[in-house]
């Protein structure tokens, strides 16, 4: 026997329409959602690598800065030891020149002229003496200014005192010329060859 359908077949369509239509929009929300949940998932594992990144190039760029601080410590005893270097030879090149100093002392004072006290302020010279006359007080100072050794002579007091009888008191000053013992040491040797000529031409 035939089997006849008396539900009307508009609304039985509009029905299967209808529940597709649903099962579409339910799964085209869950494919979002996971869309969605693997999008996070993704950016929360770029963020955590990133992360590490970042911490791994702060750890590098501290030990960068540890080494920076190293080598500019390093640097700065390499200064320290370049200066005190430098200290060393100037003071070993200036150790003869005191005594060419005393030497151009002796051979400048004039005679009737002797010296009390001499002090040295860097490459200032103080002397104090006592000489017969003042012209014996410029005869010295114009030998201090032709020696190699002393230079620029300056007077600053000559005065005759009563409980002096040997003469007058005087005070001057003079600039050791310490450039002949700083260039080189061919230079240092220039006044002993000259001292050398002198002592042959007497």
């Amino acid at each position: 026997m035939p089997r006849i359908n008396l539900l009307p077949w508009r609304e039985q369509q509009r029905k299967e329409r209808k529940l597709a239509f649903t099962v579409g929009l339910g799964a085209a929300t869950l494919a979002a959602l996971v869309a969605a949940f693997a999008a996070y998932l993704w950016l929360g594992s770029m963020i955590d690598a990133q992360q590490q990144r970042n911490t791994l190039l702060k750890t590098e760029i501290a030990k960068l800065d540890r080494q920076i601080e190293e080598i500019n410590n390093l640097e700065a005893q390499k200064q320290k030891f370049i200066s005190r270097m430098q200290i060393i030879e100037k003071l070993q090149r200036s150790r003869p020149e005191i005594v060419h100093v005393f030497d151009t002392l002796v051979k400048t004072i004039p005679d009737g002229t002797y010296l009390t006290a001499v002090t040295q302020t860097g490459s200032r010279l103080q002397i104090h003496g006592i000489a017969q006359s003042s012209t014996r007080v410029s005869s010295f100072m114009r030998s201090i200014d032709a020696s190699q050794w002393l230079k620029n002579p300056e007077l600053e007091v000559v005065e005759s005192k009563k409980e002096n009888p040997y003469g007058s008191d005087f005070t001057l000053y003079a600039e050791q010329a310490t450039s002949l013992g700083e260039d080189d040491g061919s230079a240092t040797s220039k006044p002993g060859k000259a001292g050398a000529k002198k002592g042959a031409a007497r």
